[in-house]
């Protein structure tokens, strides 16, 4: 008698750890989804508007690069831009340190 018991107890034990080891995987599938739609697929999303914003870029367009210099675009280059920041002062820059000015862009919407 007890013998069956303990063997009753045993194979519920069995079954419980079953159970918690279903969950643990459910939990960790359902953080993974978490991070994907809250993390990954926006900063996703913002590269490729960056890129297509990037490719869209022509001479005249006023521009801030990644080390805060403002300047425009003189001359448009396969992998990077000739930028006027000063008169007769021209730098080349990588096409991925370059962003739109968005102080112009406000400007105009004010007025």
């Amino acid at each position: 008698m007890l013998n069956l018991i303990l063997l009753q107890a045993e194979t519920a034990a069995e079954g419980q750890a079953q159970g918690n080891q279903w969950t643990f995987w459910i939990m960790m599938i359902l953080i993974f989804v978490v991070f994907y739609f809250f993390m990954i697929r926006p900063q996703t999303k913002r590269q490729k508007e960056l890129q297509k914003q990037r490719e869209e870029m022509k001479k005249g367009d006023k521009v801030v690069t990644a080390g805060g210099i403002y300047g425009e675009i003189k001359e448009v280059q396969e992998n990077a831009f000739i930028i006027t920041i000063a008169k007769d002062v021209t730098i080349k820059v990588s096409k991925e340190s370059v962003f739109a000015d968005a102080s112009d862009i406000q400007q105009a919407e004010k007025k």
